[in-house]
This record gives C-alpha cells, sequence and structure tokens, in this order.
C-alpha cells in the first residue's frame, strides 16, 4: 500500500467506525453532558485497531525520546508536575500516524458536534500534542487548565485506579495566571473524579476545566498522549507566561528542587 493508500483506510476506518457507534440521534445529549462537565468519555470513537496502534507509536517515541520533568508550576499556584515526556515538536517530527489521526476530518467534525463549536488545529506547534508517563509512585500532573480550549486524551496504559492516576475536574471556571486561586475554587465546587481503564478516550474542555491526576501512590504506568485543538477565540490570545514546562527542561515559572 502506498502512504495515501493507507491514510485513505484509516479515514474510512475513523468514518466508519464512528457512523456504527453513534447515532445522529445520541448527539444532543452527549454535546449537553459536554457542556454541562467540560469532560465526555468516547473511547468509541476510534477503533481498536487505531487505538493499539497508538499505544504501540506512543512507546516507540518514549524508548527513544523521553525526558523526564520535575517541578512545581508558579502560575498554578505551585502544583507539581512529575512525568516523562515526549515533546510537541518530536512527535509531529517523528510520527506520521500521529499527525494523520490527529487531522482525520471524520475526527474533527464529530468532536466539533460534541463541543459546539469548531476546531482550529493547535494555534503553538508545542501544544499540538504530547505523550506523557507516570511511572513512579507520587507521579502527577498537578491541578491545572490547558492554554488552548479542546484536548482529546488517549489513555494508552493505566493502572487499576486503587493505584491512582484518574482524573479529577472542577468545570466552568477561569485561568487568571497571576492569581490562578486552586484553593478557592477546589473549595467552593464539586470536585468530579472519573477512573479509566486501558483504551479509554476523553474529550476534556480544557481551557476552563481545572483538572488534575491523581498521584500514584505506588510504582506503575500510566501512558497517554493529549491532542490539542484550539476555537475561534484563541486566535486572537497572545501567551506570555514562560511556563510551558513540557516543551522546555526548565522554565521561568518553574520552581525545582
Amino acid at each position: 500500500m502506498t502512504t495515501v493508500q493507507i491514510v485513505n483506510t484509516w479515514e474510512q476506518e475513523i468514518q466508519d467506525n464512528i457512523e456504527s457507534n453513534f447515532s445522529p440521534e445520541s448527539l444532543p445529549l452527549l454535546h449537553q453532558k459536554f457542556k454541562r462537565e467540560g469532560f465526555i468519555k468516547i473511547p468509541e470513537v476510534m477503533p481498536r485497531k487505531i487505538r493499539q496502534l497508538m499505544k504501540e507509536e506512543a512507546l516507540r517515541l518514549l524508548d527513544l525520546h523521553a525526558e523526564r520533568r520535575d517541578l512545581k508550576l508558579a502560575t498554578t499556584a505551585n502544583t507539581p508536575r512529575k512525568m516523562s515526556v515526549v515533546t510537541s515538536e518530536t512527535i509531529a517530527e517523528n510520527s506520521e500516524f500521529v499527525n494523520t489521526i490527529y487531522r482525520s476530518k471524520s475526527l474533527i467534525e464529530f468532536l466539533e458536534k460534541l463541543a459546539g463549536e469548531p476546531f482550529l488545529a493547535c494555534p503553538s506547534k508545542d501544544e499540538e500534542f504530547l505523550i506523557t508517563r507516570h511511572e513512579k509512585s507520587g507521579d502527577t500532573h498537578g491541578w491545572h487548565w490547558g492554554d488552548y480550549r479542546f484536548a482529546l486524551i488517549w489513555i494508552l496504559e493505566t493502572p487499576p485506579i486503587e493505584y491512582g492516576g484518574m482524573l479529577q475536574c472542577v468545570p466552568h471556571t477561569v485561568w487568571d495566571k497571576s492569581n490562578p486561586r486552586i484553593h478557592e475554587y477546589l473549595c467552593e465546587n464539586f470536585i468530579r473524579t472519573y477512573g479509566f481503564v486501558s483504551g479509554d478516550i476523553y474529550l476534556l474542555k480544557s481551557d476552563t476545566t481545572l483538572h488534575r491526576t491523581v498521584p500514584l501512590n505506588r510504582d506503575a504506568t500510566r501512558i497517554i498522549i493529549n491532542m490539542t485543538w484550539g476555537c475561534l477565540d484563541d486566535e486572537k490570545r497572545t501567551l506570555k507566561d514562560n511556563d510551558r514546562w513540557w516543551a522546555e527542561k526548565e522554565v521561568e515559572a518553574g520552581v525545582y528542587s
């Protein structure tokens, strides 16, 4: 098969899979759930074969390019980042497969129906993708928001929930990097907690949903790939703070021990 034939095959498989798993009648209810919670679990959006290929690709990239991060971030009230990562530019340069799935027309059109607004390719190349691996006791992605609106998270591997690694969310919140007020939000709002199994996928309204992964309480493996899209509002935004910890080993907003 040529590259074009392979890409077309993946696209057709995604389209057929979405049509067989989501009826037009189900979409308004899914949209309302996403609007209410800023989160929706949709593992059926991808065929099992593509989910397995994505895991294999992530493992390959981690073996070749993983970098460790261990810091606290001032712009999120010194919440921790403890994990290994593969950066966006590295993924973009080394994985035709990830690039192709990210740009799937069938996938994007379906996600737009869930969200109720257009998806734009991520305005910042260093945020299009991120692979993360939690592997040590205490590893976590602490409380934070995303710079851009939408994140599709593939749970490629995760331990049982008694090990930690669940997602916690507080929707309908706002990120002020100079005064994040995270503890106030946690005191004043209900915190939703979501557990996962390997192979799950979820869509997150990342810019207005305060969220974190529960720290691992023992050594275990949790691997995800994050795909990020912007919205029309994001076209006008300029990011000023030097807090892009995933893209650089050290940043001005990082607190390093």
